[in-house]
């Protein structure tokens, strides 16, 4: 088969010093600096001519030195962007500008970033700072950087992979086979194995924080998953119950690439930090540790919205926005150059939120669609959303009138930040009146990746962070951040409380339920879903005491809440609707993520409404997509 990079390179003698990989993309070196300079018109010509993404970088011998180009960059960029570092990474000939307000940093049309190339033959790239002091963003920026040598070989690595076979010809397809290793008719470990002649990937790999023992892990035991076999895993976002177990894999020895969003890579860091840590609190020993998750960061391939990568010889995948939480994604799967074409939706929202846009429903081309079931019972019809703000903001009213605390236990990427936004606003409207508002746990930091990351959330909210008026850091919420000022929050009067995690199993939730949970004057108000076996599920379901780790019995006498509306799950006429909506229409659904009931539920009517195919296979079923 022919060699892309050497059928390119041929066409420019000695002009091209140096051609590689990163990952799907081809880049080239050159130490001409009048062709890196003029040299666009015939670069684009080769992306017109091998469909690929290629981009011209000048080589590292040509490059002005780094003392110069900062002084340049500081006289180019105007104070108030405010930049807060600049990073060279000499190896791909690349400096990267962080700012607080990117947008002053790129100029008019991209007339500042445009100078410094010119004028210094580096490659300018910007990002975003966190306007929250948080570290977890900066950590893995250094990680990236620490390493970026490896990084450039790695990613070289994968490209020689996607290209092995490469020709002009179409890649034909064969067959497409789907091996459910958790998630079939259940809520939890979500994790898919794709296979076709050439190709093997994991969709997600999560773990059932509710269940205990093997109960909480995927399949791995079975004989068609070799780990050492595996071409790319992706993640559709960071939940633990789709991300969890990814650092164990590098654990056990996968260095393959995986795929997704900037914020889920950056929030399932975060989370995957605090398992470890909770892991430490319990006096159990780690699935992983914090190299792991760090050879998790290392190998991964970060895409945004909508753009497209081979990741295999004969799979190309585009993420387009599921609306569920902040980054997450629904996975657009091109087999064999249109063979096969499937939709992992994983966890979705169909309507607009406050924090989020609702998922999108329009595909290039969709044969067989992967649709979540959290909510697709019978009597899953959600209420409308401002029905379900107006009863949370009267619950907290009267309990904290009345002299109480409000215990809300949240999952800290998502659920949190929508239930800040609204408190924040009922408080600036006068619909509540000035009361404590602490945010305890993980979300602090995971506030401030979004903030990093304002391009992924709402209209409303990414306009307010861009007018520098970010919700998140309204006065209106306190941070806990030590046992101490946890302690005054217990002992103290009438507050609401926002603490990770969202089904009382581990976290600081744990520790103000203890807390509250006697107290008749209290109450817990649960906005998300509450998986079988958790404490958060025992006590939604009526308990009326419950015994800690320690063995100490707590009574249960607080006021109990549910309030289906919040949920970032879709409701089941979401579900419905999305499907119904899909353009174009699948030919096959198949049903997961959900109770047993439900999943056959929602496939029954899909089948009915729609007379489109459906599956609910269980776990360890394999269906052939083709």
């Amino acid at each position: 088969m022919a060699d892309i990079l050497k059928e390119i390179t041929d066409s420019l003698p000695k002009i091209v010093s140096e051609s590689c990989f990163e990952g799907a993309n081809i880049v080239l070196y050159t130490d001409n600096d009048e062709f890196f300079k003029t040299g666009e018109p015939k670069i684009k010509e080769f992306v017109n001519q091998f469909k690929k993404r290629i981009e011209l970088r000048a080589d590292r011998k040509i490059l002005e030195p780094e003392e110069k180009v900062e002084k340049l960059i500081g006289k180019l960029i105007p104070k108030d962007a405010d930049v807060t570092k600049i990073i060279f990474d000499v190896h791909r000939s690349i400096v990267v500008i962080e700012a607080k307000k990117p947008g002053l940093v790129i100029g008019k049309q991209g007339s500042i970033l445009k100078e410094i190339k010119e004028k210094t033959l580096w490659m300018p790239q910007v990002q975003r700072s966190a306007s929250i002091q948080s570290k977890i963003t900066d950590n893995i920026r250094e990680v990236l950087y620490a390493n970026n040598n490896y990084r450039r070989k790695f990613l070289n690595n994968i490209g020689n992979k996607i290209y092995k076979d490469w020709s002009n010809e179409k890649q034909e397809g064969g067959w497409v086979r789907l091996t459910l290793l958790g998630s079939g008719r259940q809520v939890g470990r979500s994790c898919f194995l794709l296979q076709t002649p050439n190709s093997k990937i994991l969709l997600d790999c999560g773990i059932d924080v509710a269940s205990k023992g093997s109960e909480k892990f995927p399949y791995f035991n079975i004989p068609e998953f070799d780990l050492s076999t595996i071409d790319a895993v992706i993640i559709s976002h960071a939940h633990l119950d789709h991300c969890g177990l990814v650092p164990y894999l590098y654990k056990m020895g996968y260095k393959g690439p995986v795929y997704m969003t900037p914020p889920t890579r950056d929030i399932a860091s975060l989370l995957a930090l605090d398992f470890i840590g909770v892991a430490y609190k319990q006096a159990a020993s780690p699935l992983f540790s914090s190299t792991d998750v760090k050879e998790m960061v290392k190998h991964s391939i970060c895409l945004n919205f909508n753009e497209v990568t081979d990741i295999t010889p004969d799979v190309r995948i585009t993420f387009y926005n599921a609306g569920h939480a902040l980054g997450s994604s629904m996975i657009h799967i091109n087999m064999g150059n249109g063979f096969h074409n499937l939709l992992y939706s994983g966890d979705i929202k169909y309507i607009k939120t406050r924090l989020l846009d609702q998922a999108v429903t329009n595909f290039p081309r969709v044969e067989t669609t992967i649709i979540e079931s959290t909510y697709g019972g019978k009597q899953d019809v959600l209420p409308p959303r401002v029905e379900s703000e107006n009863q949370l903001i009267e619950k907290i009213k009267k309990i904290t009138d009345n002299g109480g605390k409000v215990l809300v236990p949240e999952l800290g990427l998502g659920r949190a930040q929508e239930t800040m936004l609204i408190i924040d606003d009922a408080i600036k409207s006068g619909k509540l009146p000035k009361i404590p508002i602490y945010i305890d746990g993980m979300i602090w930091d995971i506030n401030a990746i979004h903030t990093a990351y304002p391009d992924f959330l709402s209209n409303n909210v990414r306009n307010q962070i861009f007018q520098d008026k970010n919700p998140f850091v309204s006065d209106t919420f306190n941070r806990v951040g030590s046992s101490i000022e946890r302690k005054e929050v217990i002992e103290g009067g009438p507050c609401v409380v926002l603490a990770t995690s969202g089904m009382l199993v581990g976290g600081a939730s744990v520790e103000y339920f203890k807390h509250f949970a006697s107290n008749l004057k209290n109450a817990i108000v649960f906005v998300c879903y509450q998986g079988v076996g958790s404490l958060g599920r025992l006590v939604q379901e009526g308990a009326k005491e419950y015994k800690t780790e320690a063995g100490e019995k707590i009574e249960i006498n607080l006021e109990v809440h549910k309030l289906d509306g919040f949920s970032a799950h879709a409701g089941r006429t979401e579900l419905l609707n999305f499907i119904r909506n899909s353009r174009p229409r699948p030919r096959r659904v198949i049903i997961n993520h959900g109770e047993a009931s439900k999943c056959l539920d929602l496939a029954s009517t899909i089948y009915k409404n729609e007379h489109i195919e459906t599956n609910v296979p269980r776990n360890l079923e394999t269906l052939r997509l083709k």
